[in-house]
């Protein structure tokens, strides 16, 4: 069973993103989207324990969907990527998948880490 993680650095400030709302999503043989598990980062810009899911994570495609505008409005901010989707796929059930995010108002970057 994989596991995924993910956390999120507001580059512009330097800092973690705290209370961003992230849900994780899992891709049907349809094509369409069901939710897994859904979550708000903590002070550290994480979620712990991240995505406790019912059933196991297994290869297929999946996607993270970031709810940012919330806390740029909270920061009493503008945003032009009110929400940030990142899709990616699971090749090998037996690894970890981590993926950050790092934001700005105006921009966005992810990777796959460790």
């Amino acid at each position: 069973m994989a596991t995924i993680s993910t956390h999120i650095l507001d580059t512009s400030s330097g800092a973690p993103a705290s209370g961003v709302a992230v849900c994780l999503e899992v891709q049907n043989n349809d094509e369409s989207w069901q939710e897994l598990s859904h979550a708000w980062t903590d002070q550290d810009g994480r979620v712990k324990p991240f995505f406790l899911v019912e059933q196991p994570v297994g290869e297929g495609s999946y996607r993270l969907v970031f709810d940012t505008e919330p806390y740029y409005s909270s920061l009493s901010l503008d945003c032009f990527y009110p929400q940030v989707t990142v899709a990616f796929k699971i090749t090998d059930s037996s690894q970890h998948y981590h993926v950050p995010l790092l934001i700005s108002p105006y921009g966005y970057s992810t990777y796959r880490g460790s």
